[in-house]
């Protein structure tokens, strides 16, 4: 069979768009065959390419997906790739972008680790989650980074459940259940910990919570986390990833646990600056001051 790469871009950049271009081209002088969407077919305008809807379908068979964009346009591009079981390759082209594995400066060498098959593939936990008011069901959906019950106007009254048993009431601005993927984006901000992608377990943020006991919290990837919102008080929204959003009316109950299907992400080789332990790529990302540091002291 032959070997066939998926490509999506942000297009509405030119960059971005000359970056797919580059791309494509690279992969097709391989002798290796692309697709892309077919929303995106026109202004990438590369000839032998095959141009394919923007489904679950896109990714069937294909040996990896290179995304090019931000850590959005990975979300997006994983909503594709997570049914189907291919890698993503993300090249940054936004800012922080902890999800992309390689940078727009080595765009070439990432094309040619994957040409050349130099790549690992390793799995991200994701979440399901699983919103219902009175036994209806309101979403039934996943989430690779966060799910996230938010306020729309007013502030919710919330009641958070870990394991069937309940943990606090929080009057608050809304709750974030998130992956260790995702605690270097929203879970972060809202002031949770950053967690290892090596490691399994599962946070719980509580945001502006107005109660004593309203810190982080990290439990055991066999856990299952619920928010409640209580009768009688404003509804929320719920969001999944920042993509998906379903509304929640004062009742509504959110179960959050492990997600059944990982997403699987391709981890290049021997290409500057990717590939490199998570602590570097904190360093890197947040530019964080290492100045002074001399390393494990050596006989």
């Amino acid at each position: 069979m032959k070997r066939t790469v998926l490509v999506a871009v942000h297009t509405g950049r030119d960059a971005a768009v000359e970056s797919a271009r580059l791309v494509v081209g690279r992969l097709l002088d391989a002798g290796i065959a692309v697709r892309v969407l077919d929303t995106e077919a026109d202004e990438i305008g590369c000839g032998g390419t095959e141009a394919v809807p923007g489904d679950p379908g896109a990714a069937k068979d294909a040996e990896v997906m290179l995304v090019l964009g931000g850590d959005g346009t990975l979300l997006r591009a994983a909503e594709l790739a997570r049914p189907a079981g291919t890698p993503l390759l993300g090249v940054n082209l936004g800012h922080v972008g902890f999800l992309a594995e390689a940078e727009v400066a080595d765009l070439a060498s990432a094309v040619d680790s994957v040409v050349a098959g130099r790549y690992d593939v390793e799995e991200r936990m994701t979440i399901d989650v699983l919103a219902r008011l009175n036994g209806q069901v309101l979403a039934d959906t996943w989430a690779l980074n966060e799910v996230t019950v938010e306020k729309q106007e007013r502030m919710l009254e919330v009641v958070a459940e870990i394991d069937g048993r309940p943990l606090s009431r929080w009057g608050c601005d809304g709750v974030i259940c998130a992956t260790p993927t995702g605690s270097t984006a929203y879970a972060f901000s809202a002031g949770g910990p950053v967690v290892w992608p090596e490691v399994e377990a599962l946070l719980m943020v509580p945001i502006s919570a107005h109660a004593l006991f309203a810190r982080p919290l990290l439990v055991s990837p066999r856990s299952t986390l619920a928010v409640e919102i209580l009768p009688d008080t404003p509804g929320g929204v719920l969001w999944c990833d920042g993509r998906r959003r379903f509304e929640l009316p004062s009742g509504s109950r959110v179960e959050v646990r492990r997600g059944a299907d990982p997403v699987r992400v391709a981890r290049l080789h021997g290409v500057e600056s990717t590939g490199a332990p998570f602590t570097d790529r904190l360093v890197a990302k947040f530019e964080l001051p290492v100045q002074g540091w001399r390393g494990r002291v050596r006989p």
